[in-house]
This record gives structure tokens, C-alpha cells and sequence, in this order.
């Protein structure tokens, strides 16, 4: 962790990484221009719930936990191991962030700035389009398991009329 990390460690976790594994040479070249590295110390935030999305990660080293806030207090969601992406969702609905992420461990992302991906996507570029067309999976992926585990929930236990999600399922049905 606290030696240099090189252009060419990036690069060939990058070609390791699924996010990223349908880029040529060419396309992670042009890639590797915009992003940036970033330590984060553990119990470091990364980012937070409800700040403007400026940027979209994937984990070098370390680990991180998504976590969610609430009226009880917060509740983690996910713990994230090295190659895992996240903050895209921010990305690509320019939203605020729908959870937030600190370190674990000590952890290094690779940041990929909002407006440098977005002038990626505005020159047409390849790559970036390749890039989201990976977020797009990842987050069909996430939707379904999220998807599986309300079905579940819902078998183990019978809704009454007072539950709110009773109200949530009628209001957003679900089709594929």
C-alpha cells in the first residue's frame, strides 16, 4: 500500500477488471487519461448520501462499505472487495447519491470524474459507451439479486394492509 502505484499496475488491473473487459488497447488508453487516484484511510467517507454525484469508482485495493441512512440510524448494505465499481448510478441520472461509501480498510479508488466521462460520451467516444453499456449490466445485476431478495422477504412473511411496501409493489410494478 505505500509504494508508488504504476501506469502499468493500473493498466493491468484495469484489463482484470470486468468493467473493463471489453476495451482494446486504443479505448483503455483514452480511459486511463481521466482518471485519478485516491487514498482513503479507513472510516473515511468516499462520498455521501444525498451529495451531487461528481464522480464514479472502481476499488484498487482495500475495501469499502455501502451504507444507507434511515430514521434508526445507518445500516450497511454491501462491503465491496478490489475490482468492485460504484457511484455510477449518480452518473448516469445526475442525481444525488442514493447511498454512501467509506473504507473499511485502507483502500485506494480510481476515480473517474463526471465531466471528463462526459466529454468522452459528447466526442462519441467508443470506450466511454462501452463503459456505460457495463454499468447498465451491473446495474441490471444488482436490480435482480435486490429483486430476489424482496421476493423472499416477502414469501417469509405475509403482508398486511398497513405495510408500507404493500403500497410500493402496487405503485411500481415490474416487468422485463
Amino acid at each position: 500500500m505505500n509504494q508508488a502505484i504504476t501506469l502499468e499496475a493500473i493498466i493491468g488491473f484495469l484489463l482484470e477488471t470486468p468493467m473493463f473487459e471489453d476495451l482494446d488497447s486504443n479505448e483503455l488508453s483514452r480511459i486511463v487519461q481521466i482518471l485519478q487516484l485516491q487514498k482513503v484511510k479507513p472510516g473515511q467517507w468516499v462520498f455521501r448520501e444525498g451529495e451531487p454525484g461528481e464522480a464514479w469508482y472502481v476499488l484498487f485495493e482495500g475495501e469499502v462499505e455501502v451504507v444507507k441512512g434511515g430514521a434508526r440510524g445507518e445500516r450497511r448494505i454491501a462491503e465491496l472487495p478490489p475490482r468492485s465499481c460504484f457511484g455510477e448510478i449518480a452518473i448516469l441520472d445526475h442525481a444525488p447519491r442514493s447511498a454512501s461509501v467509506r473504507a473499511s480498510k485502507q483502500s485506494t479508488v480510481l476515480v473517474f470524474p463526471r465531466m471528463a466521462f462526459a466529454n468522452l460520451l459528447k466526442q462519441q467516444d467508443l470506450a466511454a459507451y462501452k463503459l456505460v453499456h457495463q454499468m447498465a449490466l451491473v446495474l441490471a445485476r444488482r436490480q435482480r439479486e435486490t429483486m430476489g431478495r424482496l421476493s423472499g422477504l416477502l414469501r417469509d412473511r405475509p403482508l398486511s394492509e398497513g405495510d408500507g411496501i404493500k403500497g410500493l409493489v402496487r405503485a411500481s410494478p415490474i416487468s422485463e
